[in-house]
């Protein structure tokens, strides 16, 4: 069993990997910045007449293909907005499976045009990985599964504990941080997957499962015996999710930060997929015209058609659509809004004005 000076000693390295084997896919995709404007990933999209976006190799609720192969979810919503917005189409997306390890190698060296896969915003990833988180999609934490079986009642009482966690994530830096914090001691079992976990976990390779606290989760109702299962109270982290670009693209990185802000201010405003077209009408609420694009010129300003936002409403949904449909609580997930729910009710929700 590992001390904790040799569960950080490990933890330092992953991480030093994890840098090491992205960096060189953003180094090159620095190197290419110039040539890379000229174009625009927007234009390539457009030319294209296909967004290219990474997401997760499978997490129910987020993203994840139905039984007929057709990718669905919270994230995938993100993906599908953006192609609405800039190609009037929410099928015209190739959707991309990627790793915690893949993820960042895939965006630096172009072969998606965004990331919208559970992924945490932290200073190193935006600033020394180059790239832009371009909002909030998912404000979540940290937290741990165990059978119920065990008897747990508190992360505390894990000393000596398995402990099933992907590699390449900000999730085994706040392990090891949590079990040195409250001397006790643990043995990771490294995964690439929440497909490779599950397994792991139900056949008692590892005691605990630690994920941020929705894929948690979204793994939990993916159980045959879900009630056997325990999220245990502490959430140890701060993990705010969301899209991400590359950096130096600002058109692009534009377009997909004001497509999910379309998402969340629609909510807000009171705009649904079910009035939306009522609404595109004309009201008397100024905001909610400059977003449907009946007055103002947003849309020009972004490259795209005055109805993109009316478009991505009326066929993705609102916020709180995409969130009820795919993870609220008449889900099998059964995540409550909490920090999610909008500003005006009391969560951490908001977008900024349509002005």
């Amino acid at each position: 069993m590992a001390d904790g000076a040799a569960e950080k000693s490990v933890a330092n390295q992953e991480e030093v990997n994890m840098k090491k084997s992205v960096i060189l896919g953003a180094v090159t995709i620095a190197s290419l910045s110039a040539g890379a404007a000229v174009a625009g990933t927007l234009d390539d999209v457009k030319a294209r007449g296909k967004l290219n976006c990474g997401v997760t190799t499978g997490l129910v609720g987020f993203a994840a293909p139905d039984a007929n192969g057709e990718w669905e979810g919270f994230d995938v919503a993100v993906c599908r907005a953006v192609a609405t917005a800039v190609l009037g189409d929410p099928t015209a997306v190739e959707f991309v499976p990627t790793t915690g390890k893949t993820r960042f190698t895939a965006l630096a060296s172009g072969e998606i045009d965004m990331l919208a896969r559970n992924t945490t915003w932290t200073f190193s990833r935006d600033v020394d990985l180059k790239f832009e988180f371009v909002g909030i999609n998912y404000y979540d934490g940290q937290g741990f599964m165990v059978p119920k079986e065990l008897g747990v009642t508190s992360a505390k009482d894990l000393d000596g504990a398995t402990v099933c966690i992907q590699t390449g994530t900000t999730t085994e830096l706040n392990l090891a941080d949590f079990f040195r914090a409250n001397n006790i001691s643990y043995e990771p079992v490294p995964i690439e997957t929440n497909a490779e976990a599950q397994p792991l976990y139900l056949d008692g390779a590892c005691d605990v499962y630690t994920t941020d606290a929705s894929g948690l989760a979204a793994t939990r109702a993916a159980f045959e015996n879900p009630a056997d299962h325990v999220v245990l109270p502490e959430i140890i982290s701060k993990e705010p999710l969301g899209p991400l670009v590359r950096h130096g693209d600002h058109e692009w990185g534009d377009v997909v930060r004001w497509s999910l802000n379309s998402m969340i201010a629609a909510e807000e405003l009171g705009v649904t997929s079910v009035n939306v077209a009522e609404l595109a009408g004309g009201t008397d609420n100024p905001e909610i015209n400059r977003l449907l694009g009946t007055e103002g010129t947003l849309g020009e300003m972004l490259g795209l058609e005055a109805d993109w936002a009316k478009n991505i409403i009326m066929n993705i949904g609102n916020y709180g659509e995409v969130f009820e449909s795919n993870i609220g609580e008449a889900t099998p997930i059964g995540l409550a809004r909490g920090l999610n729910a909008q500003w005006t009710d009391g969560g951490l929700l908001y977008s900024p004005p349509f002005r």
